[in-house]
């Protein structure tokens, strides 16, 4: 049986290292590394995800699993750093899954800003499927 640690697992995770920044580094992993500064908290996001790509080579789903814990800690993380909320990352997803059907990777063109809010769902036009009619 699988045990989550809350509703929203990531929301959860964000509520608890927001609980824990501020905390004793002696004796909080989450204290110590915002004690080290942004640059360390963003430095370990890149070192998180090279660890899984790493073990993803290798073919070790354990390892695979482990390290992308890892990585959604930091994360998240250098979101409460740059106090970015979990729920505006869920509306960009959002914003992309109503544009493109999916919330999927966009191209990035070198100089374009940033997309703006979504507009209502019903403002959009619905794009045709292929195959269908």
């Amino acid at each position: 049986m699988v045990h989550y640690i809350g509703i929203d697992v990531l929301r959860t995770l964000h509520e608890g290292i927001v609980a824990r920044r501020k905390g004793d580094a002696k004796t909080s992993r989450t204290a110590k590394l915002f004690s080290q500064g942004s640059r360390k908290v963003a430095s370990k996001v890149g070192e998180e995800a090279v660890e899984v790509v790493i073990e993803a080579m290798r073919g070790d789903k354990h390892a695979v699993v482990m390290e992308s814990a890892d990585l959604l800690y930091h994360l998240v993380a250098l979101w409460v750093d740059l106090g970015i909320k979990p729920d505006v990352v869920w509306a960009e997803l959002r914003r992309r899954e109503l544009t493109y059907g999916v919330a999927e990777k966009l191209l990035k063109e070198e100089g374009a800003p940033a997309p703006a809010a979504a507009p209502a769902a019903a403002a959009r036009p619905k794009k045709a499927r292929k195959g269908k009619s």
